[in-house]
């Protein structure tokens, strides 16, 4: 069977990110803060992307390079040729001095087009916020940039992932800034969630690797639990980056053995379909898989 992508939940890894994402992430730690913008980058490079990097002020950007460097040189080339840029909100908006959503926009657009003329595939953009208190701007100014910048997106070649570290921003502003972005992003790498979609069905985002099998069981136990009455659970893999056998294997015993339940359908997507096929899904008669045509 196929469907849709039906978008259980807003939050994903970053290596899910495509054109036209905005996307949210937050940290409290000044290592952790490097794991998402350093995926982010290296895949834009390796898409054929320009990327743009906005470090928080006062960060150097020999670090800013090092840290996406390591451990290798692997950015030296496109830092040569123009495909990686660091840059600062200041000369975002210049030679404006004050921060203006209209300004921020308009050069990004701009820049947008430029890159797809020097001819990159798109324009990604990391924006660390601490440049707010820098520039002075208000949180009403962020929540109308945030909210009112479709037209950087729809339908174009950029993607954005807008960073927030907790130390630095009020709880109450955290929470809104995340609402007011279409999609959000776990905020390390290799980490996984699960959650409930708000058609019930249970979602795990991430990666579902062999440290986290006691994880997927657990949370696979308790959601057949959860829906024994209606004798029928909906497993979502597809914002899973990665899927290991054997918490492929796992979910297929849990299902054989799930005998007070009729139906357990599990949407995937095609290489999730193949792998679960290969480990002896036909044989589990109460398994539905469903082909997921992601939209994004």
């Amino acid at each position: 069977m196929t469907a849709r992508d039906t978008g259980c939940d807003r939050l994903r890894p970053v290596q899910q990110l495509r054109p036209g994402d905005h996307a949210f992430v937050s940290y409290g730690d000044d290592e952790v803060r490097w794991e998402v913008v350093t995926a982010f980058v290296r895949l834009g490079l390796a898409r054929g992307e320009k990327v743009l990097v906005l470090p928080s002020p006062g960060v150097p950007e020999d670090e800013v390079l090092a840290r996406i460097d390591f451990p290798s040189r692997s950015t030296v080339r496109a830092r040569g040729r123009g495909q990686l840029v660091v840059s600062s909100m200041r000369e975002v908006i210049g030679p404006d001095r004050e921060f203006t959503a209209a300004r921020q926009m308009s050069r990004l657009h701009a820049e947008t087009d430029r890159a797809t003329a020097e001819g990159h595939t798109g324009l990604r953009a990391f924006i660390d916020m601490g440049w707010v208190r820098v520039l002075g701007a208000d949180v009403a100014v962020m929540a109308a940039r945030e909210t009112g910048a479709q037209a950087l997106f729809s339908g174009r070649p950029y993607t954005e992932i807008c960073a927030y570290d907790r130390r630095g921003f009020d709880r109450g502003v955290l929470t809104a800034m995340e609402r007011a972005h279409p999609c959000a992003l776990l905020e390390r790498l290799g980490g996984l969630r699960s959650t409930r979609g708000p058609d019930g069905a249970l979602c795990f985002i991430g990666e579902a690797d062999a440290a986290h099998r006691p994880a997927v069981g657990s949370a696979l136990e308790l959601a057949l639990a959860q829906t024994a009455p209606a004798r029928r659970l909906t497993v979502d893999l597809t914002r899973l980056h990665f899927l290991s056998v054997g918490c492929a294997v796992g979910l297929l015993l849990l299902a054989r053995d799930a005998a007070g339940h009729e139906r357990i359908e599990v949407r995937c997507d095609r290489g999730q379909l193949r792998l679960l096929r290969r480990l002896g899904a036909g044989t589990v008669s109460r398994l539905v898989l469903t082909e997921v045509v992601r939209a994004w």
